[in-house]
């Protein structure tokens, strides 16, 4: 009964009870056009124990023995089993948005102290617990710029993630905004000349990202004075949340949109992940999603409550702040259960094995012949490479190794073909790093 938790006679009590005297009865309103009438063409039927051994063994088609150089905005790093432990207890896992807050007392600490660690790590002075990932965490980001600032223009450095820039476009199509994107220079950074020369009166947030989509770490202090002198928001953009271990904090901004992914989340094929939005608390009442607050009883005995919620869910539909913010309270759950197991130091070392791990692997590449480095700008754990040749083509031949290969730039970047963005986390062995630069080596050694 693990799979098929209804017996013959309990769905024959459930039909009962709603007046209906069979199957057929209940779906009557599906035209029949549309009813399946014969079974399902899978294999079988399997028994438990066969049906267990058929996905163990398309997993391990997936994933066993491979090494992974793809970063670009999911990053892969070490979790502790102790967090799977916490999170899949039936009161975490199975909880959803607290409507009647102040009854699931431990979800709201819990997002209370999620946002108190992202305050931590951004510098900023408030944060938010329910952005969906971190693209629509930018978009929210820039929305909530427009509001503070009555424009619709917005510029976004080129650095930024292209998929980010895309979701931003998508929200910007019908809303008014107008989006513009600022190059980047040959050292792979936000160009502060041409952010000069399009900041005028009517922009509402300028938007970067660092470290960037390059790995490049940008250099804040500048181009924050430029978009502050215009009146325009100055907004952060962070994909890799480990970065904040070792890299100062964004205080320069205005708003810091991050994804918060690298913290216990797995790749997952891509989610669910956590978005975060953090910013100044002069902005608070511009926050989209949900705030937990702490408080006291009427007994003087500590609480939290849902202190603010604009989200669509919570207000009436013209006063919501947003309406792609949705709970994620398992994610925000799980990064908190990280970071604090890891703690400041191990954060730190955490950041520092990447770091060292990443200058390691460029040295490596830097040594086979017609490799180059794209951007001579200081990187975190991902860098820019020029091959000699198609990276799409190389890649295929990494794979035949079970080394799966770094980003290919030419497709969201056509000037940048031939350019590959290699990631290295605290995940990857040294010996792994020596293999995959030999065995892209003999890829580049190969006759075309």
């Amino acid at each position: 009964m693990r799979y098929l938790p209804k017996s013959p006679v309990e769905r024959k009590e459930m039909l009962a009870a709603i007046g209906a005297k069979s199957i057929d009865q209940l779906f009557s309103g599906i035209p029949e056009r549309f009813r399946l009438r014969e079974a399902l063409k899978i294999p079988g039927p399997y028994s438990e124990a066969e049906v267990i051994q058929y996905f163990k063994e398309r997993a391990a088609e997936n994933s066993d023995g491979y090494t992974s150089f793809l970063g670009a905005g999911v990053y892969n790093h070490l979790r502790s089993v102790v967090t799977d432990a916490i999170i899949q207890r039936g009161e975490f896992l199975t909880s959803y948005t607290p409507y009647q807050a102040e009854i699931t007392q431990g979800t709201l600490q819990a997002i209370f102290e999620f946002q108190t660690l992202m305050c931590q790590l951004t510098g900023q002075e408030v944060a938010n617990a329910s952005v969906y990932d971190g693209s629509t965490a930018m978009t929210e980001a820039v929305l909530m710029s427009e509001r503070l600032t009555g424009r619709q223009r917005v510029l976004v450095a080129r650095s930024v993630h292209p998929e980010y820039r895309e979701v931003l476009k998508t929200y910007a199509k019908n809303s008014g905004l107008r989006v513009e994107e600022i190059p980047f220079t040959a050292r792979g950074t936000a160009d502060a000349k041409a952010l000069q020369a399009a900041l005028k009166d009517d922009v509402a947030a300028v938007v970067v990202q660092s470290p960037n989509f390059f790995g490049v770490i940008e250099s804040y202090p500048s181009l924050a004075e430029l978009a502050h002198a215009s009146g325009a928001m100055f907004v952060v953009v962070v994909t890799e949340g480990v970065s904040l271990g070792i890299v100062k904090p964004p205080a320069e901004a205005d708003i810091v949109a991050m994804e918060g992914q690298s913290f216990g989340l797995p790749p997952s094929y891509g989610g669910p992940f956590a978005g975060v939005i953090a910013s100044r608390d002069k902005f608070v009442r511009q926050m989209p999603g949900r705030l937990s607050g702490q408080t006291t009883d009427s007994e003087g005995q500590r609480g939290f409550v849902l202190t603010l919620a604009t989200r669509e869910q919570h207000i009436r539909r013209e006063k919501a702040t947003s309406n792609i913010c949705t709970n994620q309270a398992l994610c925000a759950l799980t990064a908190t259960v990280h970071l604090t197991l890891l703690g400041k130091e191990g954060l730190r070392e955490m950041a520092e094995q990447n770091l060292s791990k990443a200058q390691f692997a460029l040295s490596e590449l830097l040594k086979i012949p017609g490799v180059r480095r794209t951007f001579d700008a200081p990187f975190f754990n991902e860098f820019t490479v020029e091959m000699p040749r198609s990276v799409k083509i190389l890649n295929s031949q990494l794979l035949r190794e079970k080394i799966i290969g770094p980003l290919a730039l030419g497709t969201a970047y056509p000037e940048l073909t031939k350019h590959a963005l290699v990631c290295v986390t605290e995940t990857t062995p040294r010996a792994e790093i020596e293999r995959f630069a030999e065995a892209l080596r003999r890829a580049l050694e190969r006759p075309i």
